[in-house]
């Protein structure tokens, strides 16, 4: 129910092909020549999310294989880099979503996940008094000297973030490929939470956006990606163009995906709450599709008549 870490084909990335179901299974066909048409069937029951980038086609049955199958389908940009849509199944779990929701809307949980995406993202210890505004003052310290630091390497002098839609083409060159590189890291994390079944708008740092968890977990990785990128392309003719060229041709290498999964998976219910690493086998654990809630008794069994029974 859960997508494994460990297994490679936990995502799959089709662009230019037909999706359809023959007579064995889901396959993606691409036509060679007018004689000729290539076929490779998708290992359905192995995936966890399959993501359609552009030029794909897809036909009903195969759709109703996947999600007979429980695999999630995202439709996305070229490289996997944004996230449009989604088609999830009735039978992925809210394993996840829970988590979630039980962090977010208990505050002390809440500041405790913004204190591990702090260490996270620098690899350093915070105290549990550490509050949510201490935190903001010292990632800003930290960026800015990141900043520093990236000016230093490619020689250009001084460096201010901004972001403003109404002078877009007024920023300089660094500026506009951060902005287009971190709109593609934000495609491929919306397209991981969607897999995994959580909410894109509940954030734990960031509030008030659909995507605020989007924004979350996508600072873990800007120091990593596109921040690099950006500050390499401080000449390009082009930055938008180039940036988001140079990022979908760096995912292959970063393996970006898997990472943020078990990033999100770590930050949500840590070793010793239920979190899976995948790194090493378990028993399968039972997921009922779907069960009552109640406030006295917990989860009850669905399916089931109580207005039969004697009170």
């Amino acid at each position: 129910m859960l997508p494994r870490i460990a297994d490679s084909l936990s995502f799959l990335y089709l662009d230019m092909v037909r999706v359809v179901q023959d007579d064995t299974g889901v396959c993606a066909q691409i036509r060679v020549n007018e004689q000729r048409t290539d076929t490779v069937y998708i290992p359905t029951a192995a995936l966890s999310c399959l993501l359609l980038g552009p030029g794909v086609s897809i036909t009903t049955r195969a759709m109703s294989t996947l999600a007979r199958h429980g695999t999630s389908v995202v439709v996305t940009g070229s490289g996997g880099v944004r996230a449009y849509a989604a088609v999830l199944p009735d039978s992925l779990t809210t394993t996840w979503l829970e988590h979630q929701v039980h962090a977010y809307a208990e505050p002390q949980r809440r500041l405790t996940v913004a204190q591990r995406m702090y260490q996270m993202r620098f690899s350093v210890e915070v105290p549990p008094e550490t509050t949510l505004d201490t935190l903001r003052g010292m990632e800003g310290q930290r960026m800015r000297a990141f900043y520093q630091l990236l000016t230093k390497q490619h020689g250009i002098g001084r460096f201010r973030r901004n972001y403003d839609p109404k002078q877009w083409q007024e920023q300089d060159p660094v500026n506009l490929a951060l902005s287009a590189g971190n709109t593609c890291l934000y495609g491929i994390v919306h397209a991981a939470l969607l897999a995994l079944g959580c909410s894109p708008a509940l954030g734990f740092v960031h509030t008030g956006k659909q995507h605020s968890f989007v924004y979350d977990i996508a600072d873990l990785y800007k120091t990593d990606t596109t921040l690099p990128i950006a500050f390499s392309l401080h000449d390009s003719t082009d930055p938008e163009r180039d940036a988001r060229r140079k990022f979908r041709d760096d995912l292959r290498l970063l393996k970006l995906l898997p990472r943020i999964v078990r990033d999100i998976q770590a930050l949500l219910a840590p070793q010793g709450d239920g979190h899976d690493d995948g790194e090493e086998e378990r028993e399968p654990r039972t997921v009922k599709l779907v069960h009552l809630w109640d406030p006295k008794a917990g989860t009850l069994p669905a399916g089931r008549n109580y207005g039969r029974e004697d009170n």
